[in-house]
């Protein structure tokens, strides 16, 4: 069953060969960019140089419109057919906050609350960066409800690194 999944950078290399996705999405600070893994198309590695921040910060990038832009764009080369896999370095904020952009373009006429809680459900330490998705939620029309759902969620459980979890990417509308 296709379903999007999300994993701490430590994890990408064992992720890659047990999942086996067609696409991969880093989000990692700028100087922490990765090469693209093996068994990865090159052309279907899209990485974000971006800091974990929610507000702009002189020395750090923060999550502008432009990123987010190039992410649904590239989110939407993705066919669905395969696993999507998106890293960050924790696996708990930038990457969770992709995916979750991923599962609501694929799935119009579901609640974003019921996805936010599905992810939830998935992996209690989720914690979405909220600047993504809120230029998320203004650039697909979303009238704020991608990031009411995110915020409806309160913070997610305290850990160092999330875990490989894996939600289905198809919801009964």
């Amino acid at each position: 069953m296709p379903a999007v999944y999300v994993c701490p950078l430590a994890q990408v290399p064992s992720a890659v060969v047990q999942v086996r996705p067609s696409h991969l999405i880093t989000l990692l600070d700028p100087k922490d960019i990765i090469a693209t893994p093996e068994g990865i198309e090159p052309d279907r590695h899209l990485k974000l140089g971006v800091n974990d921040i929610n507000e702009p910060h002189p020395d750090y990038v923060a999550p502008e419109g432009h990123h987010v832009e190039r992410l649904i764009s590239f989110i939407k080369t993705w066919e669905g057919s395969d696993p999507l896999l998106v890293h960050c370095w924790a696996g708990i904020s930038r990457s969770t906050a992709s995916a979750f952009i991923a599962l609501c373009m694929n799935n119009e006429g579901v609640s974003e609350l019921e996805i936010a809680r599905s992810m939830r459900s998935a992996a209690p330490h989720i914690h979405p960066n909220r600047r993504i998705v809120a230029y998320a939620d203004t650039l697909l029309g979303r009238d704020g409800r991608m990031i009411a759902a995110i915020e409806a969620l309160g913070p997610g459980r305290i850990v160092y690194e999330g875990v490989l979890f894996g939600v289905p990417l198809r919801f009964e509308a």
